[in-house]
């Protein structure tokens, strides 16, 4: 365990976090997304809901101020969308990135074609239905 970093980042995400250069992605996936299916690297996170997960990665991540840095899955015809998932995360999203706007939502397979580029996925203990969110890391300042 190390001293202000989160609970929920274990050794592995924190690295994988280190690595992502401005511009690389990583998927919060949901319990029920084909991570382990769609090529890159992909890290377990089982249990941990995304909102805890957001929490423990944005103290240590910068979101892309040069494009759309937040994404999610857009909501597939004849299915309910439940607003308390985003607004979850954007509680949380707002404590560390004031500024940030809501996600784009992605059509699903397109969004599925946008996880197979990303630079990791991580498995989550999320179980509601669209819980899946992407972050595009930005450039940190050099203060």
């Amino acid at each position: 365990m190390l001293k202000g970093i989160s609970k929920f980042i274990g050794p592995e995400l924190l690295s994988v976090l280190h690595q992502m250069g401005h511009g690389d992605e990583i998927v919060l996936a949901d319990a029920h997304f084909p991570g382990h299916s769609l090529g890159p690297k992909v890290l377990r996170a089982d249990g941990i809901p995304v909102r805890d997960l957001l929490g423990g990665i944005l103290p240590l991540f910068e979101l892309d101020s040069y494009a759309p840095p937040l994404m999610m899955m857009e909501v597939v015809a004849g299915d309910a969308l439940d607003p308390a998932v985003e607004q979850d995360y954007m509680a949380v999203i707002s404590r560390h990135a004031p500024d940030a706007l809501h996600p784009i939502r992605i059509e699903r397979y397109a969004f599925y074609d946008r996880a197979k580029g990303a630079f990791a996925i991580v498995m989550t203990g999320e179980l509601r239905k669209y819980g899946n969110l992407i972050l595009k890391k930005g450039v940190t300042d050099a203060a």
